[in-house]
């Protein structure tokens, strides 16, 4: 089987902006939401079988107590903001496991989901459906991937270091020197993505970097200079890196099995309705019976080659 781990909060933040608005029956905006549960539908339709989305139920999170500059809801429109408990009800309707962040981030169940899922010996393949560059550290090989579903670009390891010039597990300390204006540290001074590739392609972790420049690889070119900005800002790097570094203990899932779509719940045809979507619960109702007939004639081939043997 194949785990499919959705960033929730990627999800509506681009179809906020990509459909048009729409509102439900009470006139709370949710184009966002219904454009989210379309593309869920879609997955599963495509095959997907087991599938959890994680969201940001409040913007800020434990690192905002680590640095004041992290990022927040500040700027982010109400009618955005408005719409995370309403996406999450309405996953958990159709059946979809949904994992709403709080003192965690959105990054961190979908890390935590990962490390859980791949040690299932059932599980073929992870994937992490996102473009956001902090979870390129979650990569393994080719069975842990990162998908950005909206360009169709699978990213495995390989992939990882073509883009970064780093290994997964030098990723939180790229993202401390270069900076990620995203969530809003902003790196060490002097240090460009080419510059921390390089140096960090070397010396795996900021640990691994000789203090004295002049031990340094000889290809990495102004190596004094960079020497000299990362060990000033030494503990800033270090802070930044702990931002950057998803958390792995997020509480997620027992099984891997609790993650397989079985259908909408009874309650999603009251949500479409609410929604003015119902077209979504006829889509749902499909891709359940669709679901059955495979199962079904999966187990009538097991059957019969049970017989013939």
């Amino acid at each position: 089987m194949n785990v499919h781990l959705i960033d929730g909060t990627y999800e509506l933040f681009r179809h906020f902006f990509a459909v048009p608005a729409a509102e439900d029956v009470d006139g709370q905006e949710i184009g966002a939401v219904r454009g989210v549960l379309a593309s869920v539908l879609s997955m599963i339709e495509g095959g997907a079988t087991h599938l959890g989305v994680a969201t940001d139920h409040v913007v800020e999170s434990f690192r905002n107590d680590l640095y004041p500059g992290y990022k927040t809801s500040e700027g982010v429109a109400p009618e955005l903001l408005s719409q995370f408990p309403i996406l999450e009800q309405a996953l958990e309707a159709m059946g979809v496991v949904a994992w709403p962040m709080v003192y965690y981030e959105a990054d961190d169940a979908l890390a935590s989901a990962a490390g859980k899922a791949v040690r299932d010996e059932h599980v073929r393949q992870v994937l992490i459906c996102t473009p956001d560059k902090d979870l390129a550290q979650c990569v393994v090989g080719t069975r842990v991937v990162q998908l950005d579903r909206r360009n169709n670009v699978l990213r495995d390891e390989d992939g990882v270091v073509a883009k970064f010039g780093v290994r997964p597990e030098s990723i939180p300390d790229y993202l401390a020197v270069v900076g990620d204006s995203a969530d809003g540290f902003p790196g060490v001074a002097g240090w460009g993505a080419k510059g921390a590739a390089l140096v960090l392609s070397q010396y795996p972790h900021l640990e691994d970097i000789p203090k004295d420049w002049r031990e340094w690889d000889a290809s990495i070119r102004k190596a004094r200079a960079l020497s000299e900005a990362l060990f000033k800002a030494w503990n800033d790097a270090l802070l930044f890196r702990t931002l950057a570094r998803l958390r792995l203990d997020v509480p997620v899932f027992d099984t891997v099995e609790e993650l397989r779509w079985k259908g909408a719940r009874e309650n999603f045809e009251e949500c479409c309705q609410r929604m003015n979507a119902t077209g979504l619960l006829g889509r749902a109702k499909s891709a359940k019976l669709k679901r059955a007939q495979v199962v079904q004639v999966d187990c009538g081939c097991r059957a019969e080659r049970l017989v013939s043997s």
